[in-house]
Protein backbone atom coordinates (compact mmCIF):
# COMPACT_ATOMS: atom_id res chain seq x y z
CA UNK A 1 0.00 0.00 0.00
CA UNK A 2 1.53 3.41 -0.98
CA UNK A 3 0.36 6.59 0.98
CA UNK A 4 0.03 10.10 -0.86
CA UNK A 5 -0.52 12.93 0.80
CA UNK A 6 -1.35 16.09 -1.18
CA UNK A 7 -0.85 19.17 0.04
CA UNK A 8 -0.78 23.17 -1.18
CA UNK A 9 -3.59 23.98 -2.87
CA UNK A 10 -5.76 27.29 -1.67
CA UNK A 11 -7.38 30.20 -2.90
CA UNK A 12 -5.10 32.66 -5.59
CA UNK A 13 -6.09 35.75 -7.96
CA UNK A 14 -5.98 35.26 -11.35
CA UNK A 15 -2.53 35.38 -13.26
CA UNK A 16 -1.09 33.93 -9.86
CA UNK A 17 0.87 30.88 -8.75
CA UNK A 18 0.04 27.42 -6.36
CA UNK A 19 2.80 24.50 -5.69
CA UNK A 20 0.72 21.76 -4.89
CA UNK A 21 2.89 18.97 -3.08
CA UNK A 22 2.45 15.55 -2.73
CA UNK A 23 4.42 13.33 -0.15
CA UNK A 24 4.98 9.81 -0.96
CA UNK A 25 5.95 8.40 3.39
CA UNK A 26 8.05 5.09 3.80
CA UNK A 27 10.66 3.64 0.82
CA UNK A 28 9.00 3.23 -2.31
CA UNK A 29 8.96 6.46 -3.68
CA UNK A 30 11.55 5.56 -6.23
CA UNK A 31 9.31 2.90 -7.88
CA UNK A 32 6.57 4.70 -9.20
CA UNK A 33 5.95 6.84 -11.73
CA UNK A 34 3.51 9.62 -10.64
CA UNK A 35 0.48 12.05 -11.98
CA UNK A 36 -1.31 14.96 -11.68
CA UNK A 37 -5.39 14.83 -12.16
CA UNK A 38 -7.82 17.39 -11.62
CA UNK A 39 -11.83 17.06 -11.70
CA UNK A 40 -14.67 19.71 -10.99
CA UNK A 41 -18.25 18.58 -9.69
CA UNK A 42 -20.07 17.20 -12.89
CA UNK A 43 -17.26 16.94 -15.09
CA UNK A 44 -15.23 13.85 -15.30
CA UNK A 45 -11.04 13.61 -14.06
CA UNK A 46 -8.88 15.02 -16.59
CA UNK A 47 -5.24 13.95 -16.27
CA UNK A 48 -2.88 17.27 -15.94
CA UNK A 49 0.85 16.16 -15.94
CA UNK A 50 2.78 12.74 -15.25
CA UNK A 51 6.75 12.46 -14.40
CA UNK A 52 8.46 9.41 -14.95
CA UNK A 53 9.98 7.48 -12.56
CA UNK A 54 13.76 8.69 -12.52
CA UNK A 55 12.29 12.51 -13.08
CA UNK A 56 13.51 12.42 -16.56
CA UNK A 57 10.64 12.63 -18.56
CA UNK A 58 7.53 14.58 -18.25
CA UNK A 59 3.70 14.68 -19.87
CA UNK A 60 1.62 17.72 -19.83
CA UNK A 61 -2.00 17.59 -21.01
CA UNK A 62 -2.30 20.81 -23.75
CA UNK A 63 -4.51 22.85 -21.81
CA UNK A 64 -1.39 23.27 -19.10
CA UNK A 65 1.57 23.07 -21.47
CA UNK A 66 3.93 26.18 -20.56
CA UNK A 67 2.24 27.42 -18.01
CA UNK A 68 2.45 24.29 -15.32
CA UNK A 69 5.79 22.23 -14.16
CA UNK A 70 5.68 18.95 -12.70
CA UNK A 71 8.80 17.41 -10.82
CA UNK A 72 10.00 14.80 -8.38
CA UNK A 73 12.47 15.53 -5.07
CA UNK A 74 13.91 12.02 -4.32
CA UNK A 75 15.60 13.42 -1.06
CA UNK A 76 12.03 14.50 0.18
CA UNK A 77 9.67 11.80 -1.29
CA UNK A 78 7.75 14.79 -2.82
CA UNK A 79 6.00 15.18 -6.67
CA UNK A 80 5.46 18.86 -6.82
CA UNK A 81 2.99 20.97 -9.31
CA UNK A 82 4.22 24.56 -10.21
CA UNK A 83 1.11 26.03 -11.30
CA UNK A 84 1.77 29.44 -12.81
CA UNK A 85 -0.59 32.43 -14.84
CA UNK A 86 -3.38 30.82 -13.49
CA UNK A 87 -7.05 31.24 -14.97
CA UNK A 88 -10.28 30.42 -13.29
CA UNK A 89 -10.62 27.31 -15.77
CA UNK A 90 -7.70 25.92 -13.29
CA UNK A 91 -9.78 25.99 -10.32
CA UNK A 92 -10.98 22.51 -9.42
CA UNK A 93 -9.92 19.38 -7.18
CA UNK A 94 -6.18 18.05 -7.94
CA UNK A 95 -5.08 14.73 -6.99
CA UNK A 96 -1.88 13.08 -7.18
CA UNK A 97 -1.31 9.21 -8.12
CA UNK A 98 1.06 6.81 -8.65
CA UNK A 99 1.68 4.34 -11.25
CA UNK A 100 4.24 1.33 -10.60
CA UNK A 101 5.18 1.03 -14.54
CA UNK A 102 5.45 4.13 -16.15
CA UNK A 103 3.43 7.83 -16.74
CA UNK A 104 0.56 7.96 -18.25
CA UNK A 105 -2.66 9.78 -19.40
CA UNK A 106 -5.35 7.39 -18.49
CA UNK A 107 -6.18 7.71 -14.74
CA UNK A 108 -7.48 3.74 -14.79
CA UNK A 109 -3.89 2.94 -14.91
CA UNK A 110 -2.73 4.72 -11.90
CA UNK A 111 -2.89 2.38 -8.86
CA UNK A 112 -2.57 4.52 -5.43
CA UNK A 113 -4.47 7.94 -5.02
CA UNK A 114 -4.50 10.98 -2.92
CA UNK A 115 -7.54 12.74 -0.87
CA UNK A 116 -7.14 15.94 -2.81
CA UNK A 117 -6.51 19.26 -2.57
CA UNK A 118 -8.89 22.15 -3.66
CA UNK A 119 -7.53 24.69 -6.18
CA UNK A 120 -9.38 27.96 -6.34
CA UNK A 121 -8.91 30.82 -9.18
CA UNK A 122 -11.47 33.87 -8.79
CA UNK A 123 -11.46 36.19 -11.52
Amino acid sequence: QVQLVESGGGLVQAGGSLRPSCAVPGRTFSMYAFGWFRQTPGKEREFVAAVSRSGGSTLYAESVKGGFTISRDIAKNTVYLEMNSLKPEDTAVYYCAANSVFMVVAGDEYDYWGQGTQVTVSS
